[in-house]
């Protein structure tokens, strides 16, 4: 069994301030705790003491999970303003920040037992598949946890009304004349996009409008090259459709690219709304109108949530539905006679 004299003989620290360094201590220095904790690792040390340590003073530090399948990760203006508003909150109470990553799948280790190692006080999950096992193994274990763009969770969650926010953009569209509307989604696993899609249908079915099912494509993980490819495959049908309702910004981007690729005009052919608000929708060309999500409220609602459970020492189910907001810009019109390709 490795113990802490073991990690001394290996990082060349004395045994004090090894026990400092795992116990969080703050008069050791972030370069010697992170040498200490590493070697840790690679020596399979897991202080017996370590659950007990918890139970009685904090670590101040949060973990944050995020998938990156989609090889995007934070870099995604949603997620990561969604991240520093959290980050901003939880700040100012005093609690820093240890992320991980899909890499960890590289390792044999679990996001859990990352974080069980790390002595968090609490987790965030954010932009995560939700039926990764791992995720719901954090949600069912005791550590303070909150969920984010989720809903339907075990757990303390915070979200958008996708559903309304599908409405809004589907209610708009048929106020400008449009019936022939499309969609292109996000991944139907997840929850987003999941709850976009039934925002889209039920609005179609209560207008009494037609849902044609080549008008629904599915437009992967939220990115400008598949929101390029599902617009394409739009195009390729013999009668277009004179609205598309895109699930997030970054495809809508794509789409309005393919579009004008086609030699059509936005929004004097096709119109064209998205999902989120990100900065870049207010300066392309035409500015897209799109419904918006509030980064701000999300991220900083979701820190109160976990310091509050911490605080309390217990796990709270909760559920925080966020408004959304339908920005009107310069990229959706009245329909034009509808047309053949």
């Amino acid at each position: 069994m490795v113990t802490i004299y073991d990690l001394a003989k290996r990082t060349g620290f004395s045994s004090t301030t090894v026990s400092k360094a795992l116990n969080n201590y703050t008069d050791v220095s972030q370069k010697t705790k992170q040498k200490i904790l590493d070697a840790a690792a690679e020596m399979g040390y897991l202080p017996n003491a370590h659950a007990q340590s918890l139970s009685t003073k904090k670590s101040w530090t949060i973990g944050v999970m995020f998938a990156e399948d989609n090889e995007v990760g934070m870099k995604h203006p949603f997620f990561s303003a969604l991240i520093e508003s959290f980050r901003k909150h939880v700040e100012r109470e005093g609690y820093d920040l240890i992320f991980a990553s899909r890499n960890l799948r590289n390792r044999d280790t679990s996001y859990l037992e990352h974080f069980m190692y790390r002595a968090v006080d609490g987790i965030v999950v954010i932009c995560s598949d939700p039926n990764d096992p791992q995720v719901q193994d954090m949600i069912n274990n005791h550590v303070p946890i909150v969920v984010i763009d989720m809903s339907n969770q075990n757990c303390s969650v915070v979200y958008s009304d996708n559903i309304e926010g599908g409405r809004l953009a589907v209610n708009y569209l048929h106020s400008l004349g449009h019936t022939r509307i499309a969609h292109i989604s996000g991944d139907p696993n997840i929850d987003a996009g999941a709850q976009r899609i039934k925002g889209f249908s039920k609005a179609m079915n209560d207008l009494n409008l037609p849902i044609h099912q080549e008008y629904l494509v599915n437009g992967g993980l939220f990115s400008i090259e598949e929101g390029r490819a599902a617009m394409e495959s739009l195009l390729s049908l013999d009668e277009w459709p004179t609205a598309v309702f895109v699930a997030g910004d970054h495809m809508a981007i794509g789409a309005m690219e393919a579009i004008k690729e086609k030699g059509l005009k936005i929004p004097e052919d096709i119109s064209v709304i998205g999902y989120d608000d990100i900065e870049m929708s207010a300066y392309v060309t035409p500015k897209l109108t799109t419904v918006r999500q509030d980064t701000d409220i999300i991220g900083a609602r979701a820190g109160q949530l976990l310091i509050k459970q911490i605080i309390q020492k217990k796990k709270l189910i909760t559920t925080e539905i966020i408004p959304v907001e339908l920005i009107i810009r310069e990229s959706c019109t009245s329909p034009k006679k509808e047309k053949k390709n």
